[in-house]
């Protein structure tokens, strides 16, 4: 019904991821895809959270501060594409900057609610004793809004993940998203969806690895986790 250019055939695809693994293609893709993703990521978890902390401890910084936040939050990762290549032109800083938008205010806005969740009477007996602010925040705090945060995190893993799609679709030679354009170019729609299940097979790993990591964690400091 449709030219194999237009839509393959499942054996075409089989014969196209082969292909990339095969020849060895697919693994700088994945390689350079991964370092993206993990510079991004990271950043975004480190500054989310740590402003997250800050923010739903300090009441008032959060009120100066909420406004330029909810006005930023709602503008889509790609709208920032224009100006991602005016500051940082090519190679990987445009890509890893969307995926660091996609996955900074899920995780900021999580951590805040996680924080401002902790039982008051925990933190009034904390205070009543005589307890240090920073033991307060890294025995109480962290630890019972960690569920809250998890979840923020898993958030931000899925939508940084989609966006670095995006992210190496815009000046990037190199990446998963690259080789999806890439082949569109030379009508490799076999490729196309070859890279597309890759994609989804390593989010699916890297959500997996996340799901590992919480359960540790959660275990770590008593907490229980449903199944």
């Amino acid at each position: 019904m449709y030219p194999t250019y237009q839509l393959p055939s499942p054996l075409d695809v089989c014969r196209g991821m082969m292909e990339l693994w095969g020849e060895g293609v697919i693994w700088e893709h994945i390689r350079v895809s991964l370092f993206r993703f993990s510079v991004a990521y990271f950043l975004a978890a480190a500054s989310g959270i740590f402003l997250g902390l800050l923010f739903g401890w300090h009441i008032r910084l959060h009120a100066a501060f909420d406004p330029f936040v909810q006005m930023l939050r709602p503008i889509s990762p790609i709208a920032w594409f224009p100006l991602a290549i005016l500051w940082f032109k090519v190679g990987d800083p445009p890509a890893i900057f969307i995926i660091y938008l996609a996955a900074f205010f899920p995780i900021l806005l999580t951590t805040i609610a996680a924080v401002r969740s902790v039982e008051h009477i925990y933190l009034q007996v904390a205070l009543n004793f005589g307890t240090r602010e920073r033991d307060i925040l890294t025995k109480i705090i962290i630890p019972a809004a960690f569920p809250q945060i998890m979840v923020g995190l898993h958030l931000a893993l899925g939508s940084a993940w989609i966006h670095l799609v995006a992210g190496e679709m815009l000046g990037a030679q190199s990446g998963l998203g690259f080789l999806i354009i890439d082949a569109r170019n030379f009508l490799r729609t076999d490729w196309i969806i070859s890279g597309m299940i890759f994609i989804g097979l390593l989010g699916l790993a890297l959500d997996k690895c996340m799901g590992w990591m919480e359960k540790r964690i959660n275990l770590l400091w008593g907490h229980v986790m449903k199944n």
